[in-house]
């Protein structure tokens, strides 16, 4: 678990204020900070890696101590036990893809490691290829390896996908989803991609000016509480089962029951929805 209570300066588009957290991630979670660009959500991430200082905090992983300003507590990034995966990658230009892996090994790593983690990001046949030849979703894919070759606790996600296509983003988030499962981590995504949120997230911190303003699952940060009866929606299908279609519009999440109107809906389909009835049809 980690337990993250922090007050950090911040310069808004408003003028001067304060990032103002207090929560904490189960061991194994999934959770996207959410919120408007500049409300606090990257410097949170950076907070949580080391890479600043707040005015006052503390950070505890499992029992363990990383900042405690009061005690004059804080560990460099180095001695995190953290992944950071940036919004433009930020790999080495001047390396081919294994040479990254193997500039994020550890003393005493496994020597096995990169050739494993080339292998399970379908990089092998890239390990001697530089950044510049490779596609978005490549960097990407070796971005991600790089912080997994320190074997983290903690994965932190900076809009890893936001530059990418919509069938490769689609693609990435379903390995995100198997790596976050298959390595044990605690993961923290901001984005501001509702439906990705929705994939992937089992709860959601919404930030808004340095400020928690709701936590809770997708389903409940973004419900739909009431609609006009006249208006018609524009939404994305996010999830299709026996049970339910549900539909994001906006910020908003819709529960429809399957019928006629339903059947052969995936997700990532646009729908416009009356909100007077719910009825629905699929858009081109």
């Amino acid at each position: 678990m980690i337990r993250i209570s922090i007050r950090k300066k911040l310069h808004l588009a408003g003028g001067n204020g304060e990032l103002n957290i207090n929560t904490e991630l189960d061991d194994r979670s999934f959770t996207a900070l959410y919120g408007p660009s500049g409300a606090g959500k990257t410097t949170l991430l950076r907070i949580i890696a080391g890479l600043l200082q707040p005015e006052e905090g503390i950070i505890e992983v499992n029992g363990q101590t990383w900042l405690n300003t009061a005690q004059k507590i804080n560990l460099p990034p180095q001695k995190r036990n953290i992944g950071f995966v940036f919004q433009d990658y930020a790999l080495f230009p001047n390396m081919t893809v294994e040479r990254n892996l193997l500039y994020a090994q550890p003393p005493n790593g496994n020597k096995n490691k990169v050739g494993n983690l080339l292998h399970t990001m379908g990089l092998q046949n890239l390990a001697h290829q530089k950044p510049e030849l490779l596609s978005g979703g490549q960097k990407q894919r070796v971005a991600l390896a790089r912080a997994l070759m320190r074997e983290p606790q903690i994965l932190l996600l900076d809009e890893p996908l936001s530059a990418l296509d919509d069938a490769t983003r689609h693609h990435l988030q379903t390995e995100l989803q198997v790596v976050h499962q298959q390595y044990n981590l605690i993961t923290l995504l901001v984005s501001h991609h509702i439906p990705e949120v929705y994939k992937l997230a089992q709860r959601v911190i919404q930030i808004e000016a340095g400020q928690i303003i709701k936590t809770g699952s997708p389903a409940q940060v973004f419900s739909l509480h009431q609609a006009s009866q006249g208006l018609n929606l524009i939404g994305e299908v996010v999830s299709v089962s026996a049970e339910h279609v549900e539909i994001l519009t906006g910020h908003n999440l819709i529960n429809i029951k399957p019928s006629y109107q339903t059947i052969g809906l995936a997700i990532g389909d646009k729908v416009s929805i009356h909100a007077a009835d719910l009825s629905l049809q699929k858009l081109s």
